[in-house]
C-alpha cells in the first residue's frame, strides 16, 4: 500500500503546491466553519441569557467599547451580520479549495496520460502483439480517471477531516472534557471499521476493473472485427461471448455494491449511535445545570459536524482504495522496460549488400522460429521468399527493421552490424508493406503521406501512380480528401493493400520489403505494380514475400523456407529443375493456369 501511496505522490509532481494550497484553503474553511455555533452560544447563554461570557480579552475589549453585552441584546442584527461574514469568508476559502484542487487534479492527469501514451509509443513491437487493446485503452482512461476524480475530491476532503477533528476537539476539551469524551466514545470503532472496510475493498475493486478491461477488450474486438463476424454470421457466438463478460462484470459489481452498502449501513448506524449518546447525555447534564444551554448546542453542532466527516472517511478510503489499485494498474505499464537501444548505434548507410550468417531466432525460450539461416542479398537486387505458413518468412523480414532482435549469428547491411544501426533510423529506411495493412481514420491522401511529415501533392500522385491506386481514388466524389473509415473499412482488401504500398514508397527507401502485400491485387496489377518499382527503384534491394510464382519468378534470388530454414535458393529457373517446395507448388500453379486457359478456349 505505501508502495502505490509513494506512486500517488509521485504522479503528483508539478502540483503539489496548489494542493497544499487547496489543503490549507479547507483546513482553513473547516476552522471558519466552527465560529457560527461559537457566536450562537454566546447569543445564547450570555446576550439573550445573563451568563457571564467567556470570550478571549480581545473580544471582551471590543464588545465593551461597543456598549457592552446590552447593546448587543438590543441590536441582535449585529450577530447575524458577524455570522453572514462568516460564511462569506468561509464561501472564499472553500471556492479555491475547489478551484486550486480542480485545477491540480487536470493537471496531472493530463501529465498522466501523456506519459502513458508516450511510453506506450516506446515499448516494444513484441509488448504490444501479445497486449489486449481494450485493457490498455481502460488503463489510459478509466483508471486514469480514477485517479484523478480522487485528487480532485476526496484528497483535499482528508485535510478537511482533520482539521475539524482537531479545532472541534480543541474547543470541545475547553468547554467540558465529561462531554468531549462522551461526544467522541464511538469515533474509535468508525475509524477501526473504514480501516478493516479500507483493506477489503481494495480486492473487490482491483477484481471489478480487471473483469472491466476483458469486457472492454470483447467489445473492442467485435467492434474491430464485426465484417468477420457478419461475413460467418457469428453475431449470436459473440453475443453469448459478450453477456458471459458483462455477466461476470455485473457479478462482481454487484458483489462490491454489497460492501459499499454494509458499510454505510453499518456507519450510519455508528453515528447516529453516537449523536444519540451526546444528545441524551448532554440533556440530561444540562437539565442538571452542569452545562448551558448553548453548550449544549455547541457539542450537538460540533458532533453533526465531526462525525459525517469521520463516516466520509470511510468513502474517502474506499476512492484511496481504488485509486492506488488504479495506480497500480497504470504503474504497469509504466514499468515495462522501453525498448532498448545501444547508445553507441550509428546512422549507416543502407544502401549495401544485406549478409545472413547463421541466424537463429526465437520468440519463446528453447523454441526456435529461424534455424542457421544465412543468405545474400546484393545491393538492388529483389530476392522473393516463399514457405509453408509457420516456416519463419515474417520472421525474417521483421529483423530487418529490429522490430525482434536475433538470438545469435550476424545480419549486416554494408559491412555494419545490424544491432549496431540505430532503431528509428532502420525503420525510416527500410520499408515495409505488411500483410494486413492499417489505415487511419483520415483521409487516403494523408495515409499515403503519412510516412513523410513534408510530403508534397506530386510526391503522393507519383507513390499512387505506381501503386495503381490513383486510377480509383479519382473515381471518388472527393479524390484524395475522401475520408477513409476506421482501419480502411470503406475500402476493399486491394485497394487498402495499393494505398498501404504508396505510402511506403513516399520516403524512397534503399530497403523494401512486400510481406505477402500483394495477395489481395489481382495477378495483372501485382505484374504492374512490380513493373513500375523495377523502373523506379533499380538501386534498391526488395524483398517480397508470396505464394504466386509469377510474383516470384521475376526475382534475382528466390529463398524457400521449410520449418526456420533455407533448404532452397536460386532463381526460378533453377528451382523449377530442382525437386523440393518450390517444384511442386509451380506445377500445381500452372496446371491450374493450363485449365483456366483451356476452360476460356471452350467458353469462345
Amino acid at each position: 500500500m505505501f508502495k502505490r501511496l509513494r506512486l500517488l505522490f509521485g504522479y503528483m509532481r508539478g502540483n503539489r503546491l496548489l494542493y497544499i494550497g487547496a489543503i490549507i484553503c479547507v483546513g482553513i474553511s473547516a476552522l471558519i466553519a466552527m465560529i457560527p455555533t461559537l457566536i450562537i452560544r454566546f447569543a445564547v447563554d450570555s446576550v439573550i441569557g445573563s451568563q457571564p461570557a467567556e470570550l478571549p480579552r480581545a473580544l471582551h475589549d471590543l464588545i465593551d467599547r461597543m456598549g457592552g453585552v446590552e447593546f448587543l441584546r438590543n441590536n441582535l442584527w449585529i450577530l447575524g451580520l458577524c455570522l453572514i461574514g462568516t460564511y462569506l469568508v468561509n464561501f472564499a476559502f472553500a471556492y479555491l479549495r475547489g478551484k486550486w484542487s480542480a485545477m491540480a487534479a487536470e493537471s496531472t492527469a493530463k501529465r498522466l496520460r501523456d506519459r502513458l501514451y508516450d511510453h506506450l509509443q516506446n515499448l516494444t513491437y513484441d509488448f504490444h502483439v501479445k497486449a489486449e487493446t481494450g485493457d490498455l485503452i481502460q488503463r489510459c482512461t478509466s483508471d486514469v480517471e480514477t485517479i484523478r476524480r480522487f485528487l480532485a475530491v476526496q484528497l483535499v476532503e482528508v485535510g478537511r477531516a482533520l482539521s475539524l477533528l482537531a479545532a472541534a476537539l480543541g474547543i470541545m476539551l475547553s468547554l467540558d472534557v465529561r462531554m468531549t469524551l462522551i461526544s467522541v466514545s464511538v469515533i474509535p470503532l468508525i475509524f477501526g471499521f473504514s480501516f478493516l472496510f479500507f483493506v477489503r475493498i481494495q480486492k473487490a475493486f482491483l477484481a471489478v476493473d480487471e473483469s472491466e478491461g476483458r469486457l472492454s477488450t470483447t467489445l473492442q474486438e467485435n467492434l474491430t472485427g464485426v465484417r468477420v463476424v457478419r461475413a460467418f454470421g457469428r453475431q449470436a457466438y459473440e453475443t453469448e461471448k459478450f453477456d458471459e463478460r458483462n455477466t461476470e462484470y455485473r457479478d462482481l459489481t454487484y458483489r462490491l455494491i454489497r460492501i459499499l452498502a454494509a458499510y454505510w449501513s453499518l456507519s450510519d448506524g455508528l453515528a447516529l449511535l453516537q449523536v444519540g449518546i451526546v444528545v441524551t447525555a448532554g440533556a440530561y447534564l444540562a437539565a442538571t445545570g452542569a452545562i448551558s444551554l448553548g453548550t449544549l448546542l455547541v457539542f450537538f453542532s460540533y458532533i453533526n459536524m465531526l462525525i459525517w466527516p469521520i463516516r466520509q472517511m470511510g468513502r474517502i478510503l474506499s476512492g484511496m482504495g481504488r485509486t492506488l489499485v488504479s495506480a497500480g494498474r497504470i504503474q504497469e505499464i509504466l514499468d515495462v522496460p522501453e525498448e532498448s537501444q545501444d547508445p553507441d548505434c550509428v546512422k549507416a548507410d543502407l544502401s549495401g549488400d544485406i549478409v545472413f550468417e547463421h541466424v537463429y531466432f526465437e520468440y519463446e525460450e528453447g523454441k526456435p522460429v529461424l534455424k542457421d539461416v544465412s543468405f545474400t542479398v546484393k545491393q538492388g537486387q529483389t530476392v522473393a521468399i516463399l514457405g509453408p505458413t509457420g516456416s519463419g518468412k515474417s520472421s525474417l523480414v521483421h529483423l530487418l527493421q529490429r522490430l525482434y532482435d536475433y538470438k545469435s549469428g550476424s545480419i549486416t547491411i554494408g559491412g555494419v552490424e545490424l544491432k549496431k544501426i540505430d532503431k528509428k533510423w532502420l525503420r525510416q529506411n527500410v520499408g515495409i508493406v505488411l500483410q494486413e495493412p492499417f489505415l487511419f481514420s483520415k483521409t487516403i491522401g494523408e495515409n499515403i503521406g503519412i510516412a513523410k511529415q513534408d510530403a508534397s501533392p506530386d510526391e503522393i500522385l507519383e507513390a499512387s501512380r505506381i501503386a495503381h491506386v490513383h486510377s480509383f481514388i479519382k473515381e471518388f466524389e472527393r479524390g484524395y480528401d475522401t475520408l477513409v473509415g476506421e482501419r480502411g473499412v470503406t475500402l476493399s482488401g486491394g485497394q487498402k493493400q495499393r494505398v498501404a504500398i504508396a505510402r511506403t514508397l513516399i520516403p524512397d527507401t534503399p530497403i523494401l520489403i512486400f510481406d505477402d502485400s500483394l495477395s489481395a491485387v489481382d495477378t495483372e496489377t501485382d505484374a504492374a505494380i512490380r513493373k513500375e518499382l523495377k523502373k523506379r527503384r533499380s538501386k534498391a534491394t526488395t524483398f517480397i514475400i508470396s505464394h504466386r510464382i509469377t510474383t516470384l519468378s521475376e526475382a534475382d534470388q528466390i529463398l524457400v523456407l521449410e520449418e526456420g530454414r533455407v533448404v532452397q535458393s536460386g532463381t526460378h529457373e533453377e528451382l523449377i529443375q530442382q525437386p523440393g517446395l518450390y517444384q511442386r507448388i509451380w506445377s500445381i500453379q500452372s496446371s491450374l493456369e493450363q485449365e483456366l486457359e483451356d476452360d476460356k478456349r471452350l467458353v469462345m
